[in-house]
């Protein structure tokens, strides 16, 4: 393998690592056993190569499909458009042919032929605007149809710009919106199917989590048959897998599936149905938002009468289209109104499921969502979410293949353990751990499944390249917004810096606060999420070294900026989960009742991956230098601030604010020169 991987890197011209070296090998060896493998590798150690060129060698050696599945568009793009094609070229004279490699995504990505052409006649309600009208929405539907006569793959991504959620619904259809490459007249040039004939034939299939938990959680088989899975960003794997494996129920999706079906079924079962949607939106009207521990009797009645209101006609339907089942364009109509009767008779029967039992030993949570009006709550949605995923992923995909997870992240507290509980794996050295005994204890573990965590460290000299500044001195952070000494402090900060900031916030109101308050005072330009797409501000950002961006969630994990236009990073406080989070408090209270430390299993833990994800936004290449500044007191003052940080890269520390402002003043005058 160390061979294969010199070969690789000569012919990219890339340098030798020692930490990618590590990686391949453990990458190798658990391909060649079977043995799980959880790989932390720090940015910068060429983690792609380091996974690609075992799954390349074990593809043409081994004969087996290796499936990589990434988190992100970009990592996948970055993948298939230039990682692979580079490691082909240089690896064929090696491996004795060049490796096929695909990309796969979900149906919805792909543009359906049958649609486009009119297969599917939607109601006139359902039309919100004329594609052939001179509004924005109807001039993007009248661009898909241009695009729709000339693209080879009817891929929504390779359509620059793109075009609104809505408009691209009008020419794509879900899994199971779509009625089957036999029956559909366009089925042999159906998007969708090439793409899976092309993964089909691949050596490799890059494809993304939520995909990979489809096929591996639905019983819906979308990838082709292989028996090894590379899980980069492996740490938003649990996310993401709960994202699929929830369901929501909403007044406009029962009025929505009424009126698709309104012209198919009965007229008595069409109405009985609408006038269930009006019953569930009084029933919501009485309920406060949050999670729902106790189904009262009058949301629990409307739930039921939507489920069998649902179910009543999905079966009528079902019997009518039987009787005409040559007719593509009828077939592909009711398909659609088919399948969102089922969703809103499943979902609105796996709400009320969820209400069995004694609350804290309930596998899953309800709670109710909206939108704040000037004097009201409107309650947009129900969802319901399973408190954990680690059982269906030991069960339907470590149990299944061999799986190698990595990350710059995966070790929280110095540990693997906190995400492999999440995953379904077992303590480290202890695979044959009993998992009734797990479950009990709020582990999360499963019998029998093998693996081993490898930290393969960084390039980048962290107590050399970064300072991490905790201000100690500063007030705890409160529940109304950031405190005066918090702001000044940011202040002084990024005057010091000269710009050159990332501000990273736990919410976005402390952001905007923080841009209002600081906007006119720090004499740089400062962006805030929110003010244009975050892509662009981004981009803004990255050009402009004297400028600041601030914002939240989505820049503490997806900000890429190497250089001197970002030599700062603030983060306001630690970032736990809202106390009214529904999800993470039901979980945390789940793990309290199986005896566990609900805070520091769920809470801690999740804030520990966001800092360490968030303070790596700082060093992205050898030469980086810069300051972390950490306002919140209580990681350096409370008891569980020794795990947090323990999650993050050893760098030099200090609680001493005039050391950090001469050094970042340092950096700046060398910036400037």
């Amino acid at each position: 393998m160390t061979a294969l991987l010199k070969a690789a890197v000569t012919g990219i011209a890339g340098a030798r690592r020692p930490g990618q070296v590590a990686m391949a090998e453990a990458v190798h060896h658990a391909m060649q056993t079977g043995q799980h493998l959880a790989v932390q590798a720090g940015t910068g150690t060429g983690k792609s190569l380091a996974y690609l060129v075992p799954a390349v060698r074990h593809a043409i050696q081994e004969g087996g499909s290796v499936v990589i599945s990434t988190a992100t568009i970009a990592l996948q793009r970055q993948l298939v458009e230039r990682d692979l094609p580079r490691l082909s070229a240089a690896l064929t004279g090696q491996l004795g042919r060049a490796p096929d490699f695909s990309i796969l995504k979900g149906r919805r990505n792909y543009l359906c032929l049958h649609k486009v052409h009119g297969g599917a006649v939607e109601e006139p309600e359902d039309v919100l605007f004329d594609p052939q009208s001179v509004t924005a929405l109807g001039q993007q539907v009248a661009r898909l149809h241009e695009w729709a006569a000339g693209t080879t793959t009817g891929d929504r991504d390779e359509l620059v710009p793109g075009v609104d959620d809505r408009a691209w619904r009008v020419v794509s259809v879900s899994a199971r919106e779509c009625i089957g490459a036999q029956k559909c007249p366009f089925g042999p040039q159906c998007f969708t199917e090439r793409a899976r004939d092309a993964a089909g034939d691949a050596d490799i299939v890059v494809t993304n989590h939520a995909l990979l938990a489809i096929d591996a959680l639905e019983n819906n088989i979308v990838l082709p048959e292989h028996d090894i899975v590379v899980i980069d960003e492996a740490h938003e794997l649990v996310d993401r897998v709960t994202s699929v494996a929830s369901g929501e129920l909403t007044t406009s999706a029962v009025e929505n599936a009424a009126r698709r079906c309104g012209r198919l079924v009965r007229a008595e079962l069409a109405d009985r149905l609408r006038e269930a949607a009006h019953g569930l939106d009084l029933a919501l009207a009485d309920v406060a938002p949050g999670r729902l521990d106790i189904l009262d009797q009058q949301l629990g009645a409307a739930l039921a009468t939507v489920r069998d209101a649902a179910a009543a006609c999905a079966g009528d339907l079902r019997t009518g289209t039987d009787s005409e089942p040559d007719d593509a364009g009828r077939l592909a109509t009711a398909r659609i109104a088919e399948v969102a009767l089922d969703e809103v008779a499943e979902n609105a029967a796996r709400i009320i499921a969820a209400f069995a039992g004694e609350i804290a030993a309930r596998p899953e949570v309800v709670w109710l969502e909206g939108s704040a009006g000037e004097d009201s709550f409107r309650p947009d949605a129900l969802r319901v979410a399973p408190l954990e995923v680690a059982g269906l992923l030991a069960d339907r995909l470590f149990t299944q293949r061999t799986v190698v997870l990595t990350s710059a992240t995966l070790t929280l507290g110095g540990s693997f353990e906190p995400l492999a509980r999440q995953w379904g794996l077992p303590p480290p050295g202890q695979p044959e751990r009993d998992a009734a005994r797990d479950a009990d204890a709020g582990t999360g573990g499963a019998a029998g499944l093998d693996w081993l965590g490898l930290d393969v460290g960084s390039p980048f000299d962290h107590r050399r390249s970064a300072i991490l500044y905790i201000a100690k001195h500063l007030p705890p952070p409160g529940r109304d917004g950031l405190a005066e000494a918090y702001l000044s402090e940011m202040r002084e900060l990024i005057e010091a810096a000269g710009g050159r900031t990332l501000g990273l916030f736990s919410s976005m109101r402390g952001a905007r606060q923080a841009a209002e308050a600081l906007r006119d005072k720090i004499g740089v330009p400062l962006l805030c999420q929110g003010d244009d797409a975050t892509a662009l501000l981004v981009g803004k950002f990255a050009e402009d070294e004297a400028s600041c961006l601030f914002g939240t969630l989505s820049l503490w994990q997806g900000v890429d900026v190497p250089g001197r236009s970002l030599q700062l990073v603030v983060i306001d406080r630690i970032p736990f989960p809202r106390p009214d989070d529904p999800l993470a408090s039901a979980r945390q209270r789940a793990v309290a009742a199986r005896g566990g430390n609900g805070f520091m299993t769920v809470a801690a833990t999740q804030a520990a991956l966001l800092l360490a994800q968030g303070t790596g936004r700082l060093l992205r290449t050898v030469d980086d230098r810069g300051v972390i500044a950490i306002l919140d007191p209580r990681i350096a003052t409370a008891r569980y601030g020794s795990f947090l940080r323990a999650s993050l890269p050893p760098y030099w520390s200090t609680y001493d604010p005039q050391l950090v402002r001469a050094a970042l003043g340092r950096l700046a005058t060398a910036a400037a020169n």
